[in-house]
């Protein structure tokens, strides 16, 4: 990956305008900021959250706070606990998250 034309610049997340994204179960509230092709996220997940999708897209995802379930499509499963990440490209293996008690990630997709 390249990253061009981005200027030198802070993010204070508690700034940026909370979009509710409901799961299966449960709600995302996405912070986001968009730079070119590059979008950046702080992900609040709340207690029971569900994906209510299959995600194929490609993901740099730290778990800052809680704790994130991850299931593949060919059933493996993860759990990231603050200061695990994982990173999948787009298109590589569908996925989907879920929380019991409610997780804060970073994403850069």
């Amino acid at each position: 990956m390249q990253i061009n034309d981005i200027a030198f610049c802070t993010t204070e997340w508690s700034t940026v305008a909370p979009v509710e994204h409901p799961g299966e179960r449960g709600v995302a509230i996405w912070r986001t900021r968009q730079f070119g092709p590059i979008r950046v996220r702080m992900v609040d997940y709340s207690p029971g959250y569900l994906a209510d999708h299959w995600c194929s897209k490609g993901h740099i995802l730290l778990c800052l706070e809680g704790e994130l379930h991850t299931e593949l499509a060919d059933g493996r499963q993860f759990v990231l606990k603050p200061g695990t990440s994982y990173q999948v490209a787009d298109g590589a293996e569908p996925h989907r998250s879920s929380t019991e008690f409610g997780a804060r990630l970073f994403i850069v997709d």
